[in-house]
């Protein structure tokens, strides 16, 4: 199956970030939704949420992994559809799906700073 160019190589390092990402946002995932019903059962206001995270560099820390593994897995599956759905290849695709990547991490890496830090 050939991918528009990309050596074997680079499919296999965009197939390995996929799935190690994948992990790494299920395990976020997990520790996000138990975090908010915890809030939720214990009827935590947002500025309640906010006083217990706001300086916390581990709650900064957890978020900062959450936003990487977002940036880099939601670029190559929208790589993957992309060029499914359109034919879409070559290095404008690449362009596109790292605009999207680093757009991505600079959005939720201000995020974490603006809510933690």
């Amino acid at each position: 199956m050939s991918d528009g160019g990309l050596s074997i190589r680079a499919q296999v390092l965009l197939w390995t970030a996929q799935r190690a990402s994948a992990v790494v946002l299920a395990v976020c995932v997990i520790i996000h939704l138990v975090t908010i019903i915890y809030a939720v059962r214990n009827g935590l206001s947002a500025a309640e949420i906010l006083g217990r995270t706001r300086g916390s560099y581990a709650w900064a820390g957890f978020y900062a992994i959450f936003v990487a593994a977002v940036a880099v897995h939601a670029p190559i599956g929208l790589r993957s559809v992309l060029s499914e759905s359109f034919n879409w290849r070559g290095a404008s695709l690449d362009i596109a799906v790292m605009v999207m990547a680093l757009a991505l991490a600079l959005w939720g890496f201000r995020a974490v700073y603006s809510v933690f830090i």
